[in-house]
């Protein structure tokens, strides 16, 4: 099975007051961080940026290309036809450029789950997360028919091909507080992700001082 991932990164910030994708969340944009957690896939990420924007810079990852929305100011599911319109895999995973907490194995997971099916989303209640599933290309021609209706609502593509959705039990073996869904709209956003991953990191040192009191025993 062939597997892309597109990055959407065509969003103004406007709650936010800056280009999201280029806001630093430690040290890091979240752009970047964004393209480390895909990273693991190791395939092409397609970074899907709105006509006009600078392109982003992105360091330490080589199977990048950055492509501009087909139809300027159009919403994500331009975003994703043209990230769809440029890759060559059957099966890509959609992301938003201000998800800083992607988690791997979630994501894995729902690439394993795809065959067969158009769209593979996780759901939370009546929530359907469009922006961190996987599309296959099938869905182009669909997406082509409602751009030509003037359509331009995800809701409209999931209810006229073949979903196969993730529901909470599934989610939470994986991501039991639902972080892979964050996403960054407000300087109060951006703070509460700082404070998730300060509060992450000192887990993670707290474990790695137990770990060694416990060998030095």
């Amino acid at each position: 099975m062939s597997i892309s991932s597109i990055v959407l990164a065509g969003g103004k910030g406007l709650r936010l007051g800056r280009y999201k994708a280029l806001v630093e969340l430690s040290g890091e944009s979240l752009l970047q961080r964004v393209v480390s957690k895909l990273s693991f896939l190791n395939s092409e990420i397609i970074i899907v940026i709105a006509e006009g924007q600078q392109p982003p810079r992105v360091n330490g990852y080589t199977k990048l290309r950055i492509v501009t929305d087909a139809y300027p100011g159009k919403g994500p599911l331009v975003g994703i036809y043209t990230g769809l319109l440029n890759s060559d895999s059957d099966y890509n995973l959609v992301v938003a450029c201000d998800m800083p907490f992607l988690n791997q194995y979630l994501l894995g997971y729902m690439l394993q789950i795809s065959a067969g099916f158009d769209v593979t989303i996780p759901r939370l209640g009546n929530m359907a997360e469009q922006l961190h599933a996987v599309y296959s290309k099938k869905c182009l021609e669909v997406v082509e028919k409602l751009l030509g209706e003037g359509s331009f609502k995800i809701d409209r593509l999931l209810n006229l091909v073949r979903v196969r959705y993730l529901e909470t039990e599934e989610i939470d073996s994986f991501d039991p507080e639902h972080l892979s869904f964050f996403n960054i709209n407000t300087k109060d956003d951006l703070n509460m992700a700082d404070g998730l991953i300060n509060r992450d990191n000192g887990l993670s040192s707290r474990c790695s001082v137990s770990y060694r009191s416990f060998e030095r025993e």
